[in-house]
């Protein structure tokens, strides 16, 4: 078999491609896990109608880049996978817990009569709930790092809980009510849209907050992020990050005061994640295991990476046309009218 490793650089391929499936997940389902985060404060069950059409063309195929990601990881890099699963077991099962959640109210919020339709709006509310606060521990408990021993987890079932991870965790809660406000300014209208639009000037402010109190502790409590972003040499380099999210920002509250701009606030939503992804990235690269096994020393061997990097060669492109062309079919307002 071919080897790609004599041409490539397998290990930063993959984990460039496990990177854009996190990232493409978080911002496809992070908008549809926002909507269920809205899901009860919602003005009217009309308006509950028109939020679950929105992305009930979208909502489960959304989810195949988390798993692209977390297969991904263990095919290609098993020791990271080997470490890291034990460290996150807890919240882990506790968000595939709160995504079957989900995933049930929706499917039965549609089938059930009037009477009963509170209990599976809750459970949809609450099931994007706990989903979006677990993903947001991970992320905290990731980036302070785990206890490894050699080759293995040797840490405590809940190192994961701290203080930081909790604050990680209340942020992605508010980011994705911030995405989800935002698709639905794009996708509905009349009394719907109206709400999302005040809903999302409201978040706005504790994701910019969250977003500034994540960026402020990641230095101080690691030294590893603290030298690369404060090193002289990296300082200037980085310095448009932090500086193109405020614009960002900035552009993002003036076009939710504009009734006019539908598309504007969720492509700038967007814009908001990529730069807050951008900064995690270059903060955390190239460990995959924080701060022990970098990409090189946890990838699996280049004949594996190469035989999967040839069944991901056409598959990639594929799964690409047809999340685009579903959205390209599904374009447009929704209505509050049962077709699901």
């Amino acid at each position: 078999m071919f080897d790609f490793s004599s041409i490539l650089d397998l290990p930063l391929i993959w984990g460039g491609l496990i990177a854009t499936a996190i990232f493409l997940y978080i911002l496809l389902d992070g908008f549809d896990l926002g909507v269920g985060i809205l899901f009860p404060f919602a003005p009217s069950d009309k308006c509950r109608d028109r939020m679950m059409n929105s992305i009930a063309p979208f909502w489960d195929g959304n989810e195949t880049w988390l798993v692209l990601g977390g297969g991904g990881l263990f095919a290609t890099f098993p020791l990271a996978y080997s470490i890291l699963m034990p460290a996150f077991y807890i919240p882990i099962i506790t968000m595939l817990l709160g995504l079957i959640m989900r995933g049930v109210a929706f499917e039965f919020r549609f089938k059930s009569d009037l009477k009963h339709r509170y209990l599976w709006d809750y459970a949809f509310h609450f099931g994007s709930l706990t989903a979006a606060f677990c993903q947001g521990m991970i992320l905290g408990g990731f980036v302070q790092g785990v206890s490894v021993n050699g080759r293995h987890f040797a840490g405590a079932p809940f190192d994961w809980a701290s203080g930081f991870s909790v604050m990680t965790g209340i942020a992605v809660v508010f980011g994705y009510a911030l995405l989800g406000s935002t698709w639905l300014i794009m996708k509905t209208e009349d009394i719907t849209q109206s709400w999302a639009r005040k809903v999302a000037n409201y978040v706005l402010i504790f994701v910019a907050i969250f977003m500034a109190l994540v960026s402020l502790a990641m230095p101080l409590f690691n030294v590893h992020v603290n030298d690369f972003w404060f090193n002289p040499d990296n300082f200037y380099y980085l310095l448009p990050i932090p500086l193109f999210t405020v614009v960002i920002f900035i552009g993002l509250w003036r076009s939710l005061k504009e009734l006019r701009q539908e598309y504007h606030p969720f492509l700038l939503s967007i814009g908001v994640f990529s730069m807050g992804y951008l900064g995690l990235g270059l903060s955390i690269y190239p460990w995959i295991v924080p701060f022990h096994y970098t990409i090189h020393d946890a990838a699996a061997s280049s004949a594996s990476l190469s035989l999967m990097l040839l069944g991901v060669i056409p598959l990639l492109p594929l799964i690409l046309t047809y999340t685009g062309y579903c959205y390209y079919i599904f374009r447009g307002k929704t209505s509050h009218e049962h077709h699901y």
